[in-house]
C-alpha cells in the first residue's frame, strides 16, 4: 500500500516538476532547460524550433536535428513541431552519480545555413531511491563482560540521491540495552554506532534483535532498514587497544610498490587466544584505499601496494582495525593519515589564454599580441615556474599576473623583411632537477602601407617607327610594391606635360592595370623626332605611395616622302623651259634640277637619273648633284628642241621618286642673257620701289658684317694654312664638335644657271646641303635658298651626320670664297633683293658654323 501511494506521489512530484521546472534561458546561442529524472519516453522537455525563432516550415527545411555530448541519446527532436522529447528515461544516478549538479549538454546542429546551438538540459533529482544497507543482516558479538556505554560501529546506509532526498538520519528499534549513536565523519557522512546502556546478562537474553532504520529527507520521505542481531558472549572481555588512535605519516609519491609506509601495534590485555592479534583494514575500507595500500595480519606492517600520484589524491584516511581471537572476538580501531608528499614529476604547461592576433607592422612598442598561462601540478617550489622566450625576434614577455604573462611588442616591425615569426615559448619549474616545457607560437605581421612602387627601371627608352598604326603598343613599364593585398596594388598613369604645346597625354594611352603604352595616333619623324613621357605607378594602400619613371621616345623616320623638286620652281610649270647655244661644248651646263626630301637619313639620299631624252646622246645628269651637262658638242644635225624626262629618287625602303621634264632649246647665236636678266631685274626693282629704303639700311647693315666676317675668315685661313691652298678651320673654334667633317662653299656660274651651294660633309651627299640659284628665265623670283630638310639648326644636323659619313677635315677651298666673294660683288647692285637675302640666310649660316 505504501509503495502505491509512493509512486503517485512520484507521479504528481514528476508531473509539477515537468509543467513549471521545465524553464529554460538563452544566452546568446544557449538554451537551458530543467527536468525532473525518470521522465516518461514521450514526455516534452521545451520547444527548439520555437525558442531559437525558427518556423515549423524552416524545420525540415534547414534540417534541425539533435546531437549529444553523451554517447547515449536520451533525447529526440520531433521534426514536425520542433519539440524536444524525451527518448529514454533518464537517470540521474546513473548518469551523473552523487554529483550535486547534473546537466546534459545537446547540440542543436542546422543545415543550410550550417548553424550551431548548444542546449543544456538540468536533470533534477527525484527522490527514487531509498537508503539501503548492503546487508539486510548484521551479526554483532558482545561479551556479556562489556561496560556500559561501549561502543559498536554499525554499517551506515547508503542513498544515491543528493540534496534534500539524501540520507538524513538513523533509528533504532525500541529496546531495553542499546541506544542509537550517530557520529558525524570529517566528509559530512553519519555514522551509526550502537552503544550500550546496560550490562548484559546472557543467561537472561543472550540475543538481542534490533532493528536500524536509514530515512532520507525527501518528500515523501523513503526510509531502509537492516536487521541487527546481537550475540551476548562470555568470556573475552577485553578488546585490543592502538598504541594511538591516530597515525599520522608522509609517503613522497614516487615511493616503488611495497615500500613499508607503516607499522601499526595494538596491545589486548587478555591471555591466551584472547590476546592474539590479527590486523586488517576497517570493514568499511573503500577499494580504493585497499588498491594503493596492503596491511600485514600479523604484523601490523602497511605497505604501498601501487604507484601514488600526489596531483590526483593529496591523502588518504582509512582504518585499522585489531581483532583478538578470543570469544567472542573483541576489536579495536585506529585511524591513519597518509599525507602524499609532491615529487618533481610533472612538467611545466604552457596555455594560450589568447590566440595570438596578427600585428600591424607600425604597431608601437608594447602592443600586446597575446595572453599566456603556464601552470605545474607539481606544488611547492616544484610548482614555481617560469615563462622565458627566444630572443630572435621584436617581442617580449610582460609579467601581468600570477602565472601570466602578455607576449607584446618590443621594437619596430617590418613585413617586408619578416612576415611571421615563430616564437618559442621555454616554461621552466623550480624543482631539482628542473623540468621544461616548450611551445611555438605564430605571430602574423599585417601589412601597412610603407613601401612606394618602384620600377623595374628609372628611365625606358623606346624606338618607334612612323605611321605606325594608333593603337600600337609602345612599351609596357612595369613596378612593384613590396606591400601586399590593396598595398601593393598599382595604378599607372601619365603625369600631364607637353610637347610643342600639346598635352602628352594627347598622343599617349597609358593601361592602368598592366603599364602598356599605346599610341593615340601615328607620329610623323619630320614634325617630332623625340618626346618623354613621365609615367607615374601610385598604389592603392592609403596614404597612397608613387613613384616616377620617364619614358623617351625616339621615333624612327620611315621613307614616307618622296623627293620634292625645288628648281625648276612649280610656279613655272610642269615643264622647265631652257636656253643653250647651238655653239655649247660638251660639259656645258645646262641647267640644274635640285630637290629635296623631308626624310632623313639614308631616305633623304636623292640621286638623279636621266629616265628619257630625245637625243640620249647629247645630255647626261650628274647622279648626285642633278647637273644636266652636255656629254658632247652640240652639231648642226641636233634638233633645235630637246625634252628630258628627269628621274628624282631616295634611297629609302621602299624607294620613293618623283620627275621633271626638261625643254632645252637650242639656238644658233645665243649668249647668256645678261642684258635680259638686268633688264627683268630693273623691272623687279621698280615694283620694288616701295620697299627700297627698308632694302638700302639692310644692305648697308649687312654689307658691314660681311666685310667684317671675310675679313676674319682670310686672317684665320692664313694662320692656319700657310703654304697650302686651302683654308682650314678647326671645329674647336665652331660650335660643332666633330673636327672629322667637310664644309664646302661651291660656286657654279656656267651656264645660264647661276647658284651658290654649301655642302656639308662629303660631296657626294646630297642630305644637307644650303643651295642658291639665280635663273634668269624666273619671273618670280631672283633667288631660291635650299634649307636642310631636318627640323633641328645645322649643328645638330652635323651631329647627326657624324656616324654615317667619313671622317675628313672642315676646309673652305680659297678658290670657292673668292668665287662667291666675286658672285656677290657682280650680282650686289644687279639686284638688292637677291643680295639682301643672300647675306642674310645663307652666308650667316655658313659663318655660324666656322
Amino acid at each position: 500500500m505504501r509503495t502505491q501511494i509512493g509512486r503517485e506521489v512520484l507521479f504528481f512530484q514528476a508531473l509539477w516538476l515537468f509543467c513549471f521546472g521545465a524553464l529554460w534561458n538563452r544566452t546568446g546561442a544557449q538554451l537551458r532547460y530543467t527536468i525532473p529524472e525518470e521522465l516518461k519516453e514521450g514526455s516534452v522537455v521545451g520547444n527548439i524550433a520555437k525558442d531559437l525563432g525558427f518556423g515549423a516550415s524552416e524545420i525540415s527545411e534547414r534540417k534541425l536535428r539533435v546531437a549529444s555530448d553523451s554517447g547515449k541519446q536520451y533525447f529526440s527532436l520531433d521534426l514536425r513541431n520542433g519539440e524536444l522529447i524525451v527518448k529514454d528515461v533518464v537517470d540521474r544516478e546513473d548518469l551523473c552519480e552523487q554529483s550535486a549538479s547534473c546537466v546534459l549538454p545537446l547540440q542543436i546542429i542546422i543545415e543550410d545555413p550550417l548553424q550551431f546551438y548548444r542546449v543544456e538540459v538540468e536533470i533534477q533529482d527525484i527522490n527514487d531511491n531509498s537508503p539501503r544497507f548492503l546487508s539486510g543482516t548484521n551479526i554483532l558479538d558482545v561479551a556479556e563482560s562489556t561496560p556500559s556505554g561501549a561502543k559498536f560501529r554499525l554499517e551506515p546506509a547508503q542513498d544515491p540521491d543528493v540534496g534534500s532526498n539524501a540520507l538524513r538520519t538513523y533509528t533504532l528499534s525500541k529496546n531495553d540495552y542499546f541506544a542509537l549513536n550517530l557520529k558525524n565523519n570529517k566528509d559530512g557522512r553519519k555514522v551509526p554506532e550502537l552503544v550500550l546502556e546496560k550490562l548484559l546478562d546472557r543467561e537472561k537474553q543472550p540475543i538481542h534483535q534490533l532493528t536500524l532504520t536509514a530515512i532520507d529527507g525527501g518528500n515523501p520521505v523513503r526510509s531502509g532498514s537492516t536487521e541487527i542481531t546481537v550475540r551476548v558472549l562470555d568470556a573475552n572481555d577485553n578488546a585490543p587497544i592502538f598504541e594511538k588512535d591516530l597515525y599520522e605519516i608522509k609517503v613522497m609519491e614516487n615511493c616503488a610498490p611495497g615500500t613499508l609506509i607503516l607499522t601499526v601495534k595494538a596491545i589486548d590485555l587478555d591471555e591466551g587466544i584472547n590476546s592474539q592479534i590479527q590486523y586488517s583494514f576497517g570493514a568499511h575500507t573503500s577499494e580504493i584505499i585497499q588498491n594503493f595500500f596492503t596491511i600485514n595480519p600479523e604484523t601490523g606492517e602497511v605497505s604501498v601496494f601501487k604507484n601514488l600520484d600526489y596531483e590526483s589524491s593529496k591523502s588518504f584516511e582509512f582504518d585499522i582495525r585489531a581483532k583478538d581471537k578470543g570469544t567472542p572476538a573483541m576489536e579495536g580501531h585506529c585511524r591513519v593519515q597518509v599525507a602524499v608528499v609532491d615529487v618533481n614529476d610533472n612538467a611545466p604547461e604552457i596555455t594560450i589564454a589568447s590566440s595570438p592576433k596578427p600585428v600591424r607592422e607600425d604597431a608601437p612598442a608594447g602592443t600586446m599580441v597575446a595572453l599566456i598561462n603556464v601552470k605545474d601540478l607539481d606544488s611547492g617550489e616544484n610548482g614555481n615556474v617560469t615563462l622565458t622566450t627566444s630572443t630572435n625576434h621584436p617581442f617580449k614577455l610582460k609579467p601581468t599576473f600570477s602565472n601570466h604573462y602578455a607576449l607584446v611588442t618590443d621594437a619596430k616591425l617590418d613585413r617586408e623583411k619578416f612576415p611571421e615569426y615563430n616564437i618559442e615559448l621555454k616554461a621552466a619549474d623550480a624543482g631539482s632537477p628542473a623540468l621544461l616545457t616548450s611551445k611555438f607560437v605564430t605571430v602574423y605581421i599585417l601589412d601597412v602601407n610603407d613601401n612606394a612602387p618602384v620600377f623595374s627601371m628609372p628611365v625606358y627608352s623606346v624606338y618607334v617607327k612612323e605611321n605606325c598604326a594608333p593603337g600600337s603598343i609602345l612599351s609596357s613599364v612595369s613596378a612593384t610594391d613590396l606591400d601586399t593585398g590593396e598595398n601593393a596594388k598599382i595604378t599607372y598613369s601619365v603625369l600631364d606635360s607637353k610637347k610643342q604645346d600639346i598635352p602628352v597625354s594627347s598622343y599617349v594611352y597609358i593601361n592602368s592595370d598592366n603599364g602598356s603604352i599605346y599610341t593615340m595616333h601615328s607620329f610623323d619623324y619630320e614634325k617630332m623626332k623625340v618626346f618623354q613621357i613621365q609615367v607615374q605607378a601610385k598604389d592603392h594602400g592609403s596614404p597612397s605611395l608613387s613613384s616616377n619613371a620617364t619614358v623617351h621616345v625616339f621615333i624612327l623616320d620611315q621613307n614616307d616622302n618622296a623627293p620634292a623638286v625645288i628648281y625648276p620652281s612649280a610656279v613655272m610649270g610642269s615643264v622647265s623651259h631652257q636656253r643653250m647655244p647651238r655653239s655649247a661644248k660638251a660639259g656645258h651646263l645646262v641647267t640644274k634640277v635640285t630637290a629635296v626630301d623631308a626624310d632623313s637619313g639614308h631616305n633623304a639620299w636623292i640621286s638623279y637619273r636621266l629616265a628619257e631624252a630625245a637625243d640620249a646622246s647629247l645630255f647626261s645628269v650628274n647622279l648626285h648633284t642633278g647637273e644636266v651637262r652636255t656629254r658632247r658638242s652640240v652639231s648642226e644635225q641636233d634638233d633645235s628642241s630637246q625634252r628630258l624626262l628627269i628621274e628624282i629618287k631616295d634611297n629609302g625602303e621602299p624607294v620613293q621618286s618623283t620627275t621633271v621634264t626638261v625643254d632645252v632649246l637650242i639656238e644658233d647665236g645665243f649668249h647668256e642673257p645678261v642684258s635680259d636678266y638686268r633688264k627683268k631685274s630693273a623691272e623687279v626693282s621698280k615694283k620694288s620701289g616701295k620697299i627700297t629704303l627698308y632694302l638700302i639700311i639692310s644692305l648697308a647693315s649687312v654689307s658691314l658684317l660681311c666685310l667684317m666676317t671675310f675679313f676674319i675668315l682670310l686672317v684665320k685661313c692664313a694662320r692656319g694654312s700657310r703654304g697650302s691652298s686651302s683654308c682650314c678651320i678647326r671645329r674647336s673654334e665652331s660650335g660643332y664638335k666633330n673636327p672629322n667633317r667637310n664644309l664646302q662653299i661651291q660656286l657654279n656660274t656656267d651656264g645660264p644657271i647661276k647658284y651658290v651651294e654649301v655642302l656639308g660633309g662629303d660631296m657626294m651627299s646630297q642630305s644637307q646641303s644650303f643651295g642658291s640659284y639665280l635663273s634668269p628665265i624666273s619671273e618670280f623670283s631672283d633667288f631660291t635658298l635650299v634649307k636642310p630638310s631636318s627640323t633641328t639648326d645645322f649643328t645638330d644636323t652635323l651631329n647627326v651626320l657624324d656616324a654615317s659619313l667619313p671622317d675628313s677635315t672642315w676646309k673652305f677651298e680659297s678658290q670657292q670664297v673668292s668665287a662667291l666673294l666675286e658672285t656677290i660683288s657682280s650680282n650686289m647692285w644687279k639686284n638688292t633683293h637677291t643680295v639682301i637675302i643672300i647675306l642674310n640666310q645663307q652666308l650667316q649660316s655658313f659663318l655660324f658654323n666656322i
